[in-house]
């Protein structure tokens, strides 16, 4: 039997145990960056706020003209910065965080009424929906109900979906955005929590007609379809946040991906699996993916140079392609190690530095370009989707 020296069956052993707790060790070292900045944030906040003197204003959002931009319930992203505390609480155990994530997510109760925004889910699930899900608490509960009734009522049969924008109606008469499929989450926890299927059929409806008129050919989406709510037929296709109406806006297929994935958890209809399956091979086929597969805000917008990438599209990938994995047998291994390698990505290249951002977690995204509106800044829901995919990482088996 051949020897080998007692140096080198050291190094092979402490190589093993590298990769053996690689993902331990990864996840440790993120987590601790995580904490330190949200801390940070925090205090940034409470600062902000009272420079500010408007308590209204009580969720980071993102970085504007260099200032921290604090915003209102009403805001689409208002329950996010909870929901980010609630991670941090599931991840660590912490009662710190968990008593965080209440004075955060109390605020966004009073959206649980408000009937002229599709963004419930955005809001109240990923807000009330953790707390619920973490602490089993009552009110939550009640919140989380009474939010998808509210979203119920912005439901057309006619069309068979609910109606994104209430705004710039001389564009659009009823506007849906691919954006709102992640909404639908609330609405199968709403029949899960009542037993009433009407959320649920409401959502499958939803569900079923985005995917009939959203999707092009090569399986990516348009980001807005405005329908005649009279016939229910597709009056036009735009892509409003891209870089033309014809383009492939990257966070659009990310929320795409992540919506159907998520379908596909609620229901089991193999339909949504496969739409999912055929939305990531439009991604992570696109010419213009880089190799660090952290898209530019727009596929198509790779034509011109010096184009910002958006960091929020590839961690709403990276979340969904995790949970994906769970599901697809033929690239269960394909979606990990793509998975793995965004999460690497974001973490070496596009993380703040320690102290800086405000304490935002991640930079580099891209919130809406064609509006000039948060270029390569920090936003609060790439935060909120990268400790997402942190904690589907763990709970995934490789």
């Amino acid at each position: 039997m051949r020897r080998y020296p007692k140096v080198l069956i050291l190094l092979f052993a402490a190589a093993f145990l590298s990769s053996a707790c690689s993902k331990k060790l990864i996840v440790s070292k993120v987590l601790a960056h995580a904490e330190s900045q949200t801390k940070i944030l925090l205090e940034e906040t409470k600062r902000t706020q009272a420079a500010q003197k408007n308590t209204a204003l009580f969720s980071p959002r993102t970085v504007e003209n260099n200032e921290l931009k604090l915003v209102a319930s009403t805001d689409w992203t208002s329950g996010f910065f909870a929901g980010n505390l609630w991670y941090l609480y599931e991840l660590t155990g912490k009662p710190e965080w968990r008593d965080h994530a209440i004075e955060y997510t109390k605020p966004v109760e009073r959206e649980k009424m408000n009937g002229v925004t599709h963004d419930m889910g955005f809001k109240i699930y990923n807000s009330f929906g953790h707390q619920y899900r973490l602490t089993k608490d009552e009110h939550a509960k009640e919140v989380i109900i009474q939010g998808a009734k509210t979203l119920s009522t912005r439901f057309n049969p006619k069309v068979g979906a609910i109606r994104s924008w209430d705004h710039h109606d001389y564009l659009w008469k009823y506007p849906v955005i691919i954006d709102n499929m992640l909404n639908l989450e609330l609405l199968f926890e709403a029949t899960r929590l009542t037993g009433d299927s009407s959320f649920y059929k409401i959502a499958v409806s939803h569900a079923n007609t985005t995917m009939k008129n959203h999707y092009r050919d090569n399986n990516s989406t348009w980001h807005v379809v405005d329908y005649n709510t009279e016939t229910g037929e597709v009056v036009k296709k735009q892509t409003h946040q891209g870089y033309s109406h014809t383009s492939s806006w990257a966070r659009g297929q990310a929320w795409g991906l992540y919506g159907y994935t998520m379908c596909y958890r609620e229901t089991k209809n193999p339909i949504y699996l496969r739409q999912a399956e055929k939305i990531a091979s439009f991604i992570f086929s696109h010419p213009s993916m880089p190799e660090d597969l952290v898209p530019i805000w727009d596929y198509d917008a790779a034509v011109l140079p010096g184009e910002p990438r958006d960091v929020s599209a590839a961690t709403v990938t990276a979340a969904a392609l995790y949970e994906l994995s769970t599901y697809s047998d033929d690239n269960r291994g394909d979606y990990l190690a793509k998975a793995d390698k965004i999460m690497n990505s974001v973490t070496t290249k596009y993380s703040s530095k320690p102290g800086t951002n405000y304490g935002f977690i991640l930079n580099h995204s891209t919130g809406n370009k064609p509006a000039k509106s948060e270029i390569d800044v920090p936003i609060n829901y790439a935060d909120y989707y990268y400790l997402e995919a942190l904690i589907r990482k763990q709970k995934v088996k490789y």
